[in-house]
């Protein structure tokens, strides 16, 4: 399916290695004091609740979520300062490159984007340079062994889903932006298990790159900025890849 980039895949690969840095930690903490702004009961708060869950199988522990609700909540003053950014640029190959951060220095998170955009190649752009590319959809990441394309078919018949991929030990299944809460309670209800869900920028094209040399060069410019501890999303349109590199970097 279109928009489902080799860095997605790849992310996903990185993500059980990432989640033991300190700096996942920081990044949760801050998306669940965005999150409480509009209420600190996650019963009643569905993007609280994502946070929390996120937050949990990254094993961030209990006080550290409940400090972080408080200050969202108001209880706080760090809260107030954290402000919602998008930033956009180009890559190596000129893909097309979207990053959402969460930031109290919008002057210190971009001046290290466009260090991380110009030392690998690449360079951060004005507001809607790319992000017209893009298209901000639901997903949600479910378990599945074997073939199981024919159950999941009967599935998404019943729900708001417009499409699916197949990775190695699951598969993510896609929808409008506005039903991700009802797309995951639903897969749920269905009897299947719920990995991840949230929201993701998918590309309506894509750049695929035979070059090794760029497509490496891309892979580093893209690690390098999920790496920023300011940064809460990386997206871009990256396609096919020399095989040699996306195992690599995998």
């Amino acid at each position: 399916m279109a928009g489902h980039s080799k860095w997605s895949q790849i992310k996903r690969t990185k993500a059980v290695v990432d989640a033991k840095r300190g700096a996942v930690f920081t990044r949760l903490g801050r998306e669940i004091m965005v999150a409480a702004r509009d209420g600190a009961d996650p019963a009643g708060n569905f993007q609280l609740r994502t946070a929390i869950s996120k937050a949990k199988t990254a094993g961030v522990p209990a006080s550290n979520i409940e400090r972080a609700i408080a200050k969202g909540s108001g209880q706080g003053a760090e809260a107030a300062q954290l402000a919602e950014v998008r930033y956009e640029g180009y890559g190596p190959g000129g893909v097309a490159v979207l990053v959402e951060a969460l930031t109290d220095n919008r002057n210190r998170t971009a001046a290290d984007l466009r260090l991380a955009f110009s030392k690998n190649g690449g360079n951060l752009g004005e507001s809607g340079c790319v992000a017209y590319l893009f298209e901000h959809r639901s997903e949600v990441t479910i378990s599945a062994d074997g073939d199981v394309e024919e159950a999941l078919l009967e599935s998404l018949l019943e729900l708001d889903a417009d499409g699916y991929d197949l990775i190695d030990d699951g598969v993510v299944v896609h929808g409008p932006f506005t039903v991700l809460e009802a797309l995951q309670d639903g897969l749920r209800q269905q009897g299947w298990t719920v990995r991840d869900w949230g929201h993701s920028w998918h590309a309506s094209t894509s750049i695929d790159m035979a070059d090794v040399d760029t497509a490496g060069q891309c892979l580093k410019l893209l690690d390098a900025l999920d790496g920023l501890d300011d940064v809460r999303s990386v997206s871009c349109n990256l396609g096919e890849i020399p095989e040699q590199i996306g195992a690599g970097a995998a």
